[in-house]
């Protein structure tokens, strides 16, 4: 008989490795799972255990999940269903405090899900800590971006692997590592400086659940990302895991003087702008969450002197030479590199771009939504500008200390070499039902543009709009991004005005 709910004090450190979807609708398979139960006194493995799991579909094993994590499929054709190794998953997380890195949106979503299948409970955590948004809030900036790959080449702890046993060990070496550096900030605060504690070039680029302090701009993280209790939001100091604990409390408590103090070295890094930046984000939010029309209603039309948006550059007057990027905070503590020319942020428009491939439901992002893209040939101009942002933002990308590979926004790939091509991707946003996020206008032979509105997503209305041939004005902003260990600059369509 295992120990009671009361006696199971351990802090239990997990990881799950899984598939990554391909196609609209196919969820995440756990691929391994690996945990160690640490004592919370001494910070000490007391046990481990992992496993591989086979799929209940081999074919869910895709090239790009390999790449994430080189578990092929014959590395787990031998190894066990979930639902053989469910019972050793939950004697080992029911009941007790659970602790890993950005385990509250996706290892502990990706449990409940396994379990879901099989048809049994799922376990239940006494508590959890989610180092992601513990280190965000006290130790992000100065290691680079939060990835543990990051925070680890920042302490000289080697690679990361991206197996389940050696991701939770690494996690509790990092989260030793920083206490101990925050204890020794925390005892002499006066001998440390700026640089010491915060690089301006160092970046926090993943999304964490957290809030814009109205009192001084500086990011904090609501208790809920930190700390959950089956549900309940509670004081961390009422906890196992509060003020009393060696390492955390070092971690979880931070003096008015000290909050003071971090304000002050935010705004000298250039973060003194956060509030109202939060309130554009807020406002911008507000914008893309306007209802539409209920049906693809008659086009409404625009004047013949239509001429597109303000801030969109043709790729013919931009200077190449006044091309340059930068850091700056994109939301709660976030960091995205921006693009500019002349020193302001620039977006580009470029006319009569013909459609090699239409539109494309390949890709999907976390909750299985499709990414709707399409890929467009570009215009040597465009190709100029685009090669030149691609350079700098990579530079910067790598000066950042990220580990992730980078992707060239133009594609000279599958033999066309004279001929490059671009993806464009076309955002969607749940407002009542999904819906585009694009602009859409349909433009006729005497050149009478007419906007086009769309009750929700309907990918096959969209690609009759878009064959193979069809020619677009395109108005595309550039945005950086950094995830699951690749990044790049995606061109994201703001406006398309399709030529009939």
């Amino acid at each position: 008989m295992g120990p009671s709910d009361e006696d199971r004090s351990e802090i239990a450190f997990f990881d799950v490795e899984t598939t990554v979807p391909t196609r609209t609708g196919q969820g995440f398979a756990i691929l391994e799972f690996g945990a160690i139960l640490v004592c919370p006194r001494k910070l000490v493995e007391l046990q481990s255990y992992s496993t591989l799991i086979r799929p209940s579909d081999l074919s869910f094993i895709s090239t790009l999940s390999v790449r994430f994590n080189g578990i092929t499929r014959d590395a787990v054709v031998q190894s066990p269903l979930f639902s053989e190794v469910a019972d050793e998953v939950y004697d080992l997380l029911h009941g007790r405090i659970w602790a890993g890195h950005n385990i509250v949106r996706f290892d502990c979503k990706r449990i409940q899900e396994a379990f879901a299948e099989i048809g049994k409970p799922a376990p239940e955590p006494k508590g959890t800590i989610d180092s992601l948004a513990l280190l965000t809030q006290k130790f992000g900036r100065r290691a680079g971006d939060m990835k543990m790959a990051s925070l680890a080449t920042y302490f000289g702890l080697g690679q990361q692997t991206h197996r389940s046993l050696d991701d939770v060990r690494m996690n509790l070496e990092v989260l030793k590592y920083c206490s101990t550096v925050l204890f020794l900030e925390s005892s002499l605060p006066d001998l440390f400086t700026d640089k010491n504690l915060i690089s301006p070039n160092a970046t926090t680029r993943r999304r964490s659940n957290g809030k814009t302090s109205p009192l001084n701009g500086v990011s904090t993280i609501s208790r809920p990302a930190l700390f959950q209790t089956n549900g309940h939001d509670e004081s961390p100091s009422n906890q196992i895991v509060g003020e009393s604990h060696p390492v955390l409390s070092l971690l979880t408590s931070t003096t008015e003087n000290t909050r003071k103090e971090e304000a002050s070295k935010f705004e000298d890094v250039g973060f003194s702008n956060m509030t109202s930046l939060t309130s554009e984000i807020k406002s911008e939010q507000l914008q893309a969450d306007v209802a539409i029309e209920d049906k693809l209603v008659t086009p409404e039309v625009v004047s013949e002197g239509y001429s597109g948006y303000a801030g969109f550059s043709d790729p013919e007057e931009i200077c190449i030479s006044s091309i340059g990027a930068c850091w700056v905070p994109a939301y709660w503590g976030i960091q995205r590199i921006r693009l500019l020319h002349s020193g302001l942020a620039f977006q580009l428009c470029s006319t009569q771009l013909k459609v090699r491939f239409g539109i494309s439901t390949k890709y999907v992002d976390s909750t299985g939504r499709p990414r709707l893209s399409l890929v467009v040939d570009a215009t040597q101009a465009l190709c100029q500008v685009l090669d030149t942002c691609d350079q700098l933002a990579e530079k910067l990308s790598i000066e950042s200390g990220s580990s992730s590979e980078w992707r060239h926004v133009v594609s000279r790939k599958n033999g066309f070499m004279c001929s490059p091509t671009l993806r464009l991707h076309i955002p969607t946003v749940n407002a009542d039902g999904l819906r585009y996020e694009s602009e859409m206008y349909r433009k006729d032979s005497f050149c009478k543009v007419e906007k086009l509105v769309f009750s929700q997503c309907d990918t096959e209305e969209v690609a009759a709009l878009l064959n193979p041939g069809t020619l677009l004005d395109t108005y595309i902003s550039l945005n950086h991004y950094d995830y699951k260990q690749n990044a790049g600059i995606r061109l994201v369509a703001k406006k398309l005005v399709i030529h009939c």
